[in-house]
């Protein structure tokens, strides 16, 4: 077993949380990745080196995501064979908890999650994001998962190659394992474990907004693309209606021009992995699905105003569950490749940094030894 801590302008905890780790268990060996903290943090890398750890790392930040796989393309190329624990080096991770997670690490295609609770003081931002990533995460999959931002994780070495491939370089990659690790038939297991903020947290190099961004990339160009098919069935039905067309026929083609429009962009930009799926079947798949949701917003409607719901407030809620509804069918069956899902589990191989995914400048991510 390998643990693993990407560090970016680290401070003493992580010396202490190596002299920690040492203490319950000195046959694990530590790798840390600089990523790119700068000159001012090189004395506690130097701290770290010196307590035993093996430190690598590049000159320039490029992100949680991009620390990780040069840390698994490092132990691919010259630790093959081991498990590998990823923890934080900010403290938010006892000791107790990175070895319990490292006991349930077993051969395969099973990731272990150190799981928060969130129970106690927890900081207005850290709860909202884990609820949001949870809720995301649910309508995306169809799988609930306590804590999908933990940085705690145990990944059996078959993984390894597998991880390399998944897109993200920065903390939107976390959850981008999830997602692909659901698609392509992975499994999860968990332990809890105790859910710790320092200082409000204040360590957390997280960006609110470009960072929630990423995660949310997905939700939000799906939220885009409905939007702009709302706009091309209004302005096709008034162009319709101003022809002087009946109503039935603005109403139908507005919606079926509209409609066609929608399916073009979530196929080609909001689910991307979707282009390798036969264009015959998704569209047919579409089509009935337009069809269900048109019935079940009437349906829906109709049971809220009956039940003594004013008419907006029902057309709201109505949309509001239809545009949920819709998203996780989209995500998870329409647009989904079928010929990727299943457990694979490649065989190991080393990599070399010049390999990493989305590396635009070896020599600038190669890693070197401290």
């Amino acid at each position: 077993m390998i643990i693993l801590i990407p560090a970016f302008e680290p401070d003493e905890k992580l010396p202490e949380l190596i002299r920690e780790l040492h203490a319950a268990d000195s046959t694990a060996p530590i790798l840390i990745v600089n990523d790119g903290s700068g000159p001012r943090f090189d004395p506690v890398f130097a701290q770290a080196q010196a307590l035993g750890a093996t430190v690598i790392g590049y000159p320039n930040n490029h992100g949680k995501g991009q620390a990780l796989k040069t840390a698994f393309s490092y132990i691919a190329a010259n630790l093959p064979g081991h498990d590998v624990v990823c923890a934080d080096s900010d403290g938010q991770h006892r000791v107790v908890d990175i070895l319990r997670v490292a006991a349930e690490i077993r051969p395969g295609a099973t990731m272990v999650l150190g799981e928060r609770h969130f129970d106690g003081k927890v900081p207005l931002r850290s709860r909202f994001g884990n609820t949001m990533t949870r809720f995301f995460f649910a309508l995306s999959t169809g799988t609930w998962l306590s804590d999908t931002q933990t940085g705690l994780r145990g990944y059996p070495e078959q993984m390894l190659p597998w991880l390399l491939s998944v897109p993200g370089d920065r903390y939107e990659y976390e959850l981008n394992v999830l997602l692909a690790a659901r698609s392509q038939g992975y499994d999860f297991a968990s332990v809890t474990i105790a859910t710790i903020y320092l200082a409000k947290n204040e360590s957390s190099h997280f960006r609110p907004l470009r960072d929630s961004l990423r995660i949310y990339a997905p939700l939000v160009k799906f939220s885009l693309s409905s939007f702009m098919g709302f706009l091309v069935d209004t302005a096709v039905f008034l162009i319709l209606m101003a022809l002087g067309g009946p109503l039935w026929l603005a109403v139908s083609g507005a919606r079926i021009i509209s409609a066609g429009a929608n399916f073009a962009v979530n196929r080609r930009l909001v689910f991307p992995e979707s282009r390798s799926v036969s264009l015959k079947g998704t569209s047919v798949r579409y089509l009935a699905l337009a069809v269900l949701l048109l019935l079940a917003n009437y349906v829906l409607l109709l049971s809220f105003t009956d039940a003594g719901l004013p008419a907006l407030p029902a057309k709201i809620l109505t949309e509001l569950l239809l545009f949920m509804t819709s998203f996780a069918v989209q995500k998870r069956f329409l647009f989904r490749d079928r010929s990727t899902t299943g457990v694979k589990v490649p065989a190991t191989k080393s990599y070399s940094q010049a390999q990493l995914p989305g590396n635009t400048d070896s020599a600038q991510l190669h890693a070197e030894i401290l």
